[in-house]
């Protein structure tokens, strides 16, 4: 008798082609097995193209700073700019069932139905650094699938929170006003990874002294309200032009 639990064999060529022409179901299984440790993914991760097409952008900070509402405007300016953008949204494991506690995906329900966005929580199972295990591998797949750009959320994680730098081109740490003494904590940590410093909620009170403290420390500073719009195109304007040294960079190289 056939055992029902069998799997029948996957066709990790085939799969493979089907992620590569952003085919949804294979783009968002083949996350699934390598969240899980499959062999079938490790096999289709290795038929994958290595990294050349999305720009990838790390959004960390301090839980509170406002992260899912600056990337949700993000999301909505990159899609009038018409390209295609997929989040990655790392968040706590839930207790129940083991998986991410989907708050980030509830926050930007208004995408939901885009076909030209793609959005995933994953969960940390466990893991320390802001990242959930799979993310580099889930970035790798994205990029594959021809996103042209990829929004990686940390888990809101403070100094060890930096991982993200391993994993995306471009860092932005978010803050908000009232930082006081933090500041010199986040020297020892988000300040020296962070390509872009955003200070959130920047119509409250202390957003001036918060920013003049913080240009005191990293040469890129931008000031933004997510929930309201304001400052989002300076701040696109800012990582493109960073996104250009970059690749002037690479080519120089």
């Amino acid at each position: 008798m056939m055992n029902s639990e069998v799997r029948p064999m996957l066709d990790i060529a085939a799969f493979v082609e089907r992620v590569k022409t952003g085919d949804l179901r294979a783009v968002s299984r083949l996350i699934t097995l390598l969240e899980n440790g499959d062999p079938h993914g490790t096999a289709a991760l290795a038929l994958l193209p290595g990294r050349n097409h999305a720009a990838v952008i790390g959004v960390t900070g301090y839980p509170g700073a406002g992260k899912s509402t600056l990337i949700d405007q993000l999301v909505r300016a990159y899609r009038r700019q018409e390209k295609t953008v997929a989040v990655l949204a790392v968040d706590i494991t839930s207790p129940r069932s083991g998986g991410a506690i989907l708050g980030d995906r509830i926050r930007m329900q208004d995408h939901a139905l885009d076909p030209r966005v793609y959005i995933r929580s994953m969960a940390t199972r466990g893991r320390h650094g802001g990242l959930a295990e799979a993310t580099r591998d889930a970035v790798t797949v994205l990029d594959a699938a021809g996103y042209d750009v990829i929004l990686v959320e940390t888990i809101g994680a403070g100094q060890d929170g930096t991982d993200i730098a391993t994993v995306a081109q471009i860092v932005v740490a978010v803050v908000a006003p009232g930082l006081g003494d933090d500041v010199q904590a986040m020297k020892a940590g988000l300040l020296e990874i962070a390509d872009l410093i955003v200070v959130n909620k920047a119509d409250r009170e202390g957003a001036e002294s918060t920013v003049r403290d913080l240009q005191e420390w990293h040469p890129h500073v931008v000031r933004v309200s997510a929930l309201k719009g304001d400052g989002i195109p300076d701040l696109i304007r800012a990582i493109a032009e960073h996104q250009r040294i970059l690749d002037l960079q690479g080519k120089d190289a």
